[in-house]
């Protein structure tokens, strides 16, 4: 991959990683819960805190 393609992928994924924290707290002020998939593909609900805190943990 071009040294320039590289950069912009690393921005890309920089972005999306502190949209995603940006979602996780303002929905962990609301008291709510994000829409997810289990390793098996099933739909859950999880509360935006308790993935706040294991994204924290993995930080």
């Amino acid at each position: 991959m071009k040294p320039e393609n590289i950069e912009l992928q690393n921005k890309i994924i920089e972005g999306a990683n502190k949209a995603y924290l940006k979602l996780l707290v303002s929905s962990a002020e609301k008291d709510q819960s994000l829409v997810v998939t289990d390793k098996a593909g099933k739909v859950i609900h999880v509360p935006a805190t308790e993935l706040l805190k294991k994204l924290s943990g993995n930080i």
